[in-house]
């Protein structure tokens, strides 16, 4: 979402790691709106998870923060079998009903952390922009543990940039973050895409996973999203750092946002990312 001192910054960054509890309430109450506003991810990505990974129709997937099924839906358009794990009951829900066409996946409602496994083994873990929300001290582990021998670890992800000269949001509502939540950690200019593509190396800005996985082998996606005024505020809604604003102090500010956008930027604003695969094999 931001630059924070030239650190790269996701979506939802992890700067708060909330307790693994608080993330069902921090999108739950917005499930719809998260359905709507949030970015996919391109077809190129899923293609390229399948050739590094060999997935097929006959491979078993876990996903882990499944949300509202963005992902999932690509993930079951493989034909492969789709075990989606979401920590909150009303995004669940949603999934469900999204995937209901699918009869290749189950959503089961939990944290990954909590998650009855069953016994259950796994031939690829796949997290979309989720795996930041989840205890490293357990995760990694436990994604280790559900995996199969010789299965693969495939973290999906957004990260907001900008390219030079382009008009861009938060360079043109700085003063409006800083007047109604004023040194807020999470504000700040987004990193240039070009830097972003320098960063190839490793699991991103989550923890290492020490010796239970091999090499990441990372690839970049361009991606645009645009937006007006209200559509903007409504992607902002969507965004954790928002969300566990107050509501007096989220309203007032979003509402300035969209009205800044329509009066400078001509009611048309860019949401401009790279979305990013990180996949590594399982670790014998």
């Amino acid at each position: 979402m931001s630059l924070i001192g030239c650190a790269l910054v996701t979506d939802d960054p992890p700067t708060m790691r909330p307790n693994p509890h608080d993330l069902g309430r921090v999108f739950n109450e917005v499930p719809e709106l998260y359905d709507r506003v949030r970015p996919g991810y391109p077809d190129e990505l899923f293609a390229d998870l399948v050739a590094v990974t060999g997935m097929d129709e006959r491979s078993s997937v876990l996903e882990v923060g499944c949300g509202t099924g963005q992902a999932t839906r690509s993930l079951a358009a493989l034909g492969c079998s789709v075990t989606a794990v979401e920590a909150g009951a009303d995004m669940a829900a949603l999934a469900r009903r999204r995937m209901a066409s699918f009869r290749n996946v189950e959503v089961e409602t939990s944290t990954f952390e909590e998650w009855d496994d069953r016994g259950r083994r796994f031939d690829v873990l796949v997290a979309a922009s989720s795996w930041h929300w989840v205890d490293p001290s357990i995760g990694w582990q436990r994604a280790h543990d559900v995996l199969s021998p010789g299965g693969w670890m495939a973290l999906l992800g957004h990260v907001v940039v900008r390219r030079p000269g382009e008009p861009e949001v938060y360079a043109e509502t700085a003063d409006l973050h800083e007047r109604f939540c004023p040194g807020n950690p999470d504000w700040g200019h987004p990193p240039l895409e070009d830097d972003v593509r320098t960063t190839d190396e490793g699991w991103g800005l989550v923890e290492d996973p020490g010796g239970l996985f091999g090499q990441a082998i990372v690839r970049w996606y361009p991606t645009v999203q645009w937006f007006n005024g209200d559509g903007f505020a409504d992607h902002l809604r969507s965004l954790s750092p928002y969300r566990r604003l107050d509501r007096d102090v989220r309203e007032p500010l979003l509402d300035a946002i969209a009205e800044r956008i329509r009066t400078r930027m001509g009611d048309r604003a860019s949401r401009r990312y790279l979305s990013v695969l990180r996949v590594g094999q399982r670790a014998e």
